[in-house]
Formats: C-alpha cells, structure tokens, sequence
C-alpha cells in the first residue's frame, strides 16, 4: 500500500520525553476523507498511554484523540464530506461494525473490537493506529464528524472526548428539563458536563471538596455547590439528585453520594478506571432502588448528535491554547491540576 511520510509529536519509550517523529499514513482509499489537523485536544488518555501506565501502550506512540481539522482530499467512494468541510475525529477510528452494539450506533462497546485513534491495529499498514499530534490523518469517512462553522474551532476540539464522555450518560438516563443533576470534580469532564447538563434545562449541582470552585462552577452553568467534606450539607442533600456524573479519575469513596441519590437515582462513573476502595455499602441501593453504573465514550451518531447540539446552543470547551512544542509542559501542568480546563495544541506550530 502506497503511504505518505508526515510529521507528528510523539515517544518511543515510557519514560522518554514527547519529540518530533515521522509516522506513515496511508493513501486515501475509495472511502477515506483525509484531514489537515488545525487543533488537537489534549487528554489524560494521552498522558497515560504514552507513560504506558495501563501497561499496552506499543512504541512509538502518537497521542491524541480530539481532532478538528479540514478535508483536503476524499476516496472515490466518499459521499458525505468534501474538500474544505470543517471536520472532526474522535476516539475511535473503526469498529467490526457488524456486531449488534455497532448495528444500534454503540460503536465505544463494539464486542468485535473497535480501533482507538492512537494505540489501535491499523488494519491496512498493519501497524498501530497514530493519533492528532500530526500534520494530517487519513480516517474511513464512516468515523468523521461534521462540526458546525459557528464554534470556536479550538475550544471544539475537547468534546470529541471530554463532551461525549458526559453527554452520553446525560442522554442515557434521559436528562432534561426538571432533571436535578450532580457533578463530582470540576476538571476538563466536570467543566462539560455542567455546561451539558445546563443546557438541556437541568437543575445542575456540583459537588466539590472545596470552597474555590464554586465562583467558576457557577459561571459554567451550575445553580449550586455542595461541599462534599461538610458532613451538614451532604446530609441536607440526602435523595435529591436523579443523576450524578462523577468525573474523578482515582480511586475515593462513593457511598457519600450514593446516599444524595433519590429513589430509582444512577451515580454513573465517568472518570475512573480500576478497583473501588472503599467498597460499595449496598443498604442505600437496595433500600432505595439507586444504581451505581459505568459509561464509556459514545458512538458516531451520539458524539454527531452532541456537535450538531454545541452548534445550537454554542457549546465549546474552556481551553488554554499551546504550541505542539510545549507539550511536555502541558503534560506536568496536567497532573499537577493546573489547567482550566483543558489543553488544545494549535497544530500549525508543528509546520515551523
């Protein structure tokens, strides 16, 4: 198969520094768009695959999975993008696309394997999949997205992952208008799903540890905070929210907030990957038919649904813009909390 040589950011070892490498990308086939990447998101996902903190990480790795860019070439075969349109990639790529999750627009629990922008098995160079920290990327036309004009085109780029991330529970349990919402951590997930929440007309409070969030919670679109340390207000909020979304990426105790929940109310886990400690007391579940659930992603036809909806209401992420070349700073200032609330690398700084 034919390629084509681009630049991109990326390491080849755990403990190495991010630098500029050359990847191959394929030739545009019959039903390939192919993007030039203007923004890239940049995602904890990025940092702990290219740490290989989950221990699956291939090398050399190129991170980065919220991709805005524009078309500037499609397969022969492509029938919803052409040249110029203003376009987006996700988190994934490909997926069996036969199994029923893919048939119901579930591509994110595919049970035949879906492919990840970066750190998948690119079927057709028979390598690993390279993510938005380069110059272009050549993606099957079935996996783009169509961003509307109107947004900003940066502060777009994190919804591709941070937006779908808490949109797709939101849909899930069928937040609306009357809906009382909470949110756990205010970080580049609980910043969207406030603004989420918000707009389709819930009632939207966020829990946090401390006093000094709740200036900026309240700008984003929350009508309230609770303390989560003041054992006076969480016993005030014991069985009022529907749906709490909790975005905390460590291990910490649920059981607080499973108690906030009401009758028939879901905690849905969001930002945490791995083994719960303390363990789960099931008394307020049972006593009270509440629900502690997982959520990942969401499909093509969701996180298109979920752009299409950030046109309407001009949803955008609230990012700090950097240079391709900064990028291990940005990784230092991201484990250090020390971002509001996301990092957008403007890809034209890996063309100097």
């Amino acid at each position: 198969m034919n390629t084509k040589n681009v630049k991109a950011y990326g390491t080849e070892s755990a403990d190495a520094d991010l630098k500029q490498l050359s990847i191959d990308r394929r030739e545009v086939l019959t039903k390939d768009v192919e993007i030039d990447i203007l923004f890239c998101g940049v995602c904890h996902s990025d940092l702990h695959f290219a740490r290989n903190d989950w221990g699956m990480t291939q090398f050399p790795v190129v991170p980065g999975h919220e991709i805005v860019g524009r078309v500037t070439q499609v397969g022969s075969g492509v029938s919803k993008y052409k040249e110029g349109d203003l376009v987006a990639v996700g988190c994934l790529v490909d997926s069996c696309r036969t199994c029923n999750n893919c048939k119901d627009d579930l591509e994110q629990y595919c049970t035949g394997g879906w492919v990840g922008t970066y750190g998948g098995y690119d079927k057709h160079l028979d390598t690993n999949t390279h993510g938005g920290y380069s110059e272009t990327i050549v993606v099957d036309e079935a996996f783009v997205l169509r961003v509307p004009e109107n947004l900003d085109h940066a502060g777009i780029a994190p919804v591709l992952c941070a937006g779908i991330t808490t949109w797709s529970p939101l849909r899930h349990w069928k937040v609306g208008k009357g809906s009382k919402v909470a949110v756990v951590g205010l970080g580049g997930l609980g910043h969207m799903a406030i603004k989420l929440a918000h707009a389709l007309g819930a009632h939207v409070t966020l829990f946090s540890r401390s006093n000094n969030k709740t200036e900026d919670a309240k700008k984003l679109g929350a009508n309230e905070v609770i303390i989560s340390t003041d054992e006076a207000q969480m016993e005030q909020a014991m069985g009022r929210f529907d749906v709490i979304i909790d975005t905390v990426p460590y291990a910490h105790d649920l059981n607080p907030y499973v108690n906030t929940l009401t009758t028939n109310g879901t905690l849905v886990v969001v930002g945490y990957l791995g083994p719960l400690d303390p363990t789960i007391v099931t008394v307020p579940m049972i006593m009270g038919r509440k629900a502690v659930a997982g959520s990942l992603i969401g499909g093509i036809a969701e996180t298109q649904e979920l752009l299409d909806f950030c046109g309407k209401h001009n949803i955008t992420s609230d990012i700090e813009v950097i240079n391709i070349q900064d990028i291990n700073t940005a990784y230092k200032r991201m484990l250090n909390s020390d971002v509001k609330y996301r990092f957008v690398i403007d890809m034209k700084s890996l063309k100097q």
